[in-house]
Formats: C-alpha cells, sequence, structure tokens
C-alpha cells in the first residue's frame, strides 16, 4: 500500500539531510484527501483560470467564474455560460477557450476524468495535453493535487527550481532541462520534494 505524503515525508527526511532540515522548518508536507471523481472537472476549470496568475488574483476570478454556475460546477454546466459572461468574471480570451474545450471533451467521452485516476502518471499527462491550453505543468499539478500521486515531479516550474537551487544547489537556479534528473534521488517521492522546494522558495533560510 503506498506511503501517505507525511510518511513519505519522514522517509525522505531519513534519507536526505536538507529534506530533514526543511521538514523540520516546514513540518510533514500537508495536502489532505484527495477530492471525490465528481470534482475532478472543476479541479482542472480552477487550474485553467488559475494559470500565470498570482494567488489572490487567482482566487478572485476563480470566485467569480465559479459563481456563473448554479450548483456543481460541471462540463455541462459551464457549457450553458455564455463566453461573455466568463470574459467578465476575468478569463482571457484564450483561457475561456480552454475552458470550453475541456468542457466538450469531458461532456462528449474524449477526456474521462471518471476513470482518469486508473492511468499512470504519463498516461493521464498525455490524456489531458489534448486539451486546448492544457500542457505539462496543468496536468502535472492535477497528478499532484487532485489524484495525489507522490512521484511527479514538476521540472519546468519555476517555484521547484527556484527552491532546488536555494536549498539544495547553492544558490544556483537549474534549469528545467538541468532539474530533470535531479529529482531521480527523491524517486518514489518526488512530488513531497517539489513541495519542501516550493517551500524552500518562500522561506528567508534558503535566501
Amino acid at each position: 500500500m503506498p506511503l501517505t505524503h507525511q510518511a513519505a515525508s519522514e522517509e525522505l527526511a531519513r534519507g536526505d539531510k536538507i529534506i530533514r532540515g526543511l521538514v523540520a522548518r516546514h513540518g510533514l508536507m500537508k495536502i489532505g484527501a484527495a477530492p471525490p471523481a465528481s470534482k475532478r472537472f472543476e479541479s482542472l476549470a480552477n487550474a485553467i483560470a488559475s494559470q500565470q496568475l498570482n494567488g489572490r488574483a487567482a482566487a478572485s476570478i476563480w470566485a467569480r467564474v465559479k459563481g456563473l454556475v448554479d450548483g456543481p460546477f460541471t462540463a455541462e454546466a459551464v457549457r450553458t455560460v455564455p463566453v461573455r459572461q466568463l470574459r467578465e468574471a476575468g478569463l482571457s480570451g484564450a483561457k475561456c477557450a480552454s475552458l470550453l474545450d475541456l468542457a466538450d471533451q469531458v461532456s462528449d467521452g474524449r477526456v474521462r476524468l471518471d476513470r482518469i485516476g486508473r492511468l499512470t502518471d504519463d498516461e493521464v499527462v498525455d490524456h489531458l495535453v489534448g486539451v486546448r491550453g492544457i500542457g505539462p505543468w496543468t496536468a502535472q499539478m492535477f497528478l499532484m493535487f487532485t489524484l495525489r500521486r507522490l512521484d511527479v515531479w514538476p521540472s519546468g516550474d519555476y517555484g521547484v527550481r527556484n527552491g532546488y537551487g536555494r536549498a539544495f544547489n547553492g544558490g544556483v537556479m537549474p534549469t528545467a532541462r538541468e532539474i530533470a534528473p535531479l529529482g531521480d534521488r527523491f524517486a518514489p517521492y518526488r512530488s513531497v520534494a517539489a513541495w519542501y522546494c516550493w517551500a524552500a522558495a518562500d522561506d528567508p533560510e534558503y535566501r
């Protein structure tokens, strides 16, 4: 049976002194239970709406977008919302197109969010990147925070690269290509290591 994220934090800390220090400062990884399958569309829609925005702006826009739907935020409900209202809520034209393409593909069965949890990590990424506006990073965030997968290493994420550089690499931030193999030392718990890289990126101790 797979370890919990907290148990994986302890396992990494036993074998890596830097992770051990980060655990001492930030505690065991906090992520909570996986959302139900019925919330997976909403999770992906939120990720699309939040792309390239800071936390406060993303939360504000997402609240307005979610408020356009009465009841559960489903693909079928989103397809009834006029594009004008999505734009007025703060979505760009590109994000509107992405959200509606996701809704269309979920509704017609091309994207099977109800069964996606049965796929491997690579299969999940391949399944999702066929949606307009969903790239590897968004798919990886879905793997980590919706499906709660333990061994995802988002090498293209700026925060992960920044935190890795500060905590593990003498302050030198690696490129996405450079950091990709550097996560191998943390397998099979690379998601947990990425979480601690984010923590290090925001930690004055590592600046």
